[in-house]
């Protein structure tokens, strides 16, 4: 799959200004990576940063990458497929090191750590690091349900 020809919002329920991530740069069955930019009018922006929940929602949207592709074809770049749902079900751990500031590009990478598959959904743990730069601004663990739809 071209991750330069994949439209996120095809892939995510989100719509701005809940969209909080701009492109995927690493997408495998296992890891994701994906970049953000930090727009003024953000509704996550405090006082010229963007906030801890900001960064969480950001997390979760990332790691939910991870499993959502699992229902897609590869060849699937305008996201047809199928039709998802999800949300986080556990905060298993949390730890937030600092807030960006507006104008600034964050980068998220998560991990799948486990995960169970029925017929009709699947639970997943993974962990998300992201940084501005080189500087760790927020590292959690979590736990996901994601549903298809169809």
């Amino acid at each position: 799959m071209d991750l330069n020809k994949i439209d996120i919002s095809n892939f995510l329920p989100h719509r701005p200004p809940f969209l909080l991530l701009d492109k995927i740069l690493i997408l495998t069955d296992e890891e994701v990576s994906a970049s953000f930019k930090i727009e003024e009018d953000n509704l996550f922006v405090e006082n010229n940063y963007f906030n801890e929940m900001g960064l969480v929602e950001n997390a979760a949207q990332t790691c939910s990458s991870i499993v959502g592709k699992s229902y897609f074809d590869d060849d699937d770049t305008e996201g047809k497929g199928a039709k998802l749902i999800g949300f986080i079900s556990a905060i298993k751990k949390i730890t937030a090191f600092s807030c960006p500031k507006v104008g600034s590009t964050i980068i998220s990478n998560a991990k799948l750590t486990s995960r169970f598959d029925t017929e009709s959904y699947s639970v997943c743990s993974l962990e998300c690091h992201i940084f501005e730069s080189t500087n760790l601004l927020l590292s959690c663990e979590l736990n996901l349900v994601i549903k298809d739809l169809k």
